[in-house]
């Protein structure tokens, strides 16, 4: 008997991976969810999931979660600039308590990425390598999910903005994330590594017709310098650390660093990607 681990497991990742790992056939009494609140994880216990405390913060707690573990889905944390020290604590833990691989949620072409979001996960994988456990790389690209906050507003005003100017991004959604880590976890073998992004190679233009087609108005595609566009998301209430990484990603998109003909998801998926289209429908309907 395999037993199979999820951190964060009550996010929208951690729980999606925790969920397929079910559906791909694995018995919840031989999964361990480990999240910082059990009560937020109330569903996955009812569903027989073992739910286990701990914090990426808390090295005794990990190890005390990860023990008996033989596979570990290591979901990267939120906190940026905390999250190599974090992800530090759960390797060191998985590997005190004999754990046999660990599959980490990277982002698309960590080694070479231009991106600012790359350098800690850079780090990570250095870590993972250099720890001696097995280990799976899940690099994953950008999630269709990340321009839903987007919608709503170029809706509206029948302008959606950006800093990608004729760049194309193959973005997927966090279900199929989630389903193709779950796949990974149960199928691959020590030293892989998953270049994950969607079928769909769009440009902002393109996104911006996505939301007029959803939305039932003309909505078109302002190209912005980096920094302005930074400023503009500053203007929007979001932190200016934040949003000079957003303006820096979209930069990313622009120079092509979240694009690929990588067919590693639909191949982990073994049937095909939710399209970008269902997943903005999607998620607009359900604010309404």
């Amino acid at each position: 008997m395999t037993t199979y681990a999820v951190t964060g497991a009550t996010g929208g990742l951690g729980g999606s991976a925790v969920r397929a790992l079910i559906s791909r056939g694995v018995e919840p009494g031989d999964i361990v969810a480990v999240a910082r609140d059990a009560a937020k994880a109330s569903e996955l216990s009812d569903a027989g999931v073992n739910v286990r405390v701990a914090d990426y913060t808390d090295r005794a707690a990990l190890d005390t979660a990860l023990a008996g573990v033989d596979k570990l889905l290591m979901v990267s944390g939120s906190e940026v600039g905390q999250r190599v020290a974090q992800h530090t604590n759960v390797i060191e833990a998985a590997v005190a308590v004999g754990v046999d691989l660990i599959a980490y949620t990277s982002i698309l072409r960590a080694d070479s990425s231009p991106l600012a979001l790359a350098t800690e996960h850079v780090a990570t994988e250095k870590i993972l390598v250099d720890s001696g456990i097995g280990f799976v790389l899940l690099r994953n690209g950008w999630y269709s999910e990340n321009y839903l906050s987007s919608a709503p507003t170029a809706i509206e005003g029948g302008v959606f903005y950006g800093s990608a100017g004729d760049g194309r991004v193959a973005p997927a959604a966090r279900s199929d994330y989630a389903d193709a880590a779950a796949s990974a976890l149960l199928s691959a073998g020590p030293g892989e590594i998953f270049e994950l992004v969607g079928p769909q190679h769009l440009s902002y233009a393109d996104i911006a017709a996505t939301f007029a087609e959803v939305g039932g108005r003309e909505v078109r595609y302002q190209n912005l310098p980096e920094a302005d566009y930074a400023a503009g998301l500053v203007d929007a209430g979001i932190p200016a650390p934040f949003a000079t990484v957003l303006a820096d990603s979209d930069a990313g998109v622009g120079s092509g660093a979240l694009d690929s003909d990588s067919t590693d998801l639909i191949d982990l998926l073994g049937r095909p990607a939710v399209s970008f289209t269902e997943v903005i429908r999607g998620g607009l309907a359900s604010t309404i």
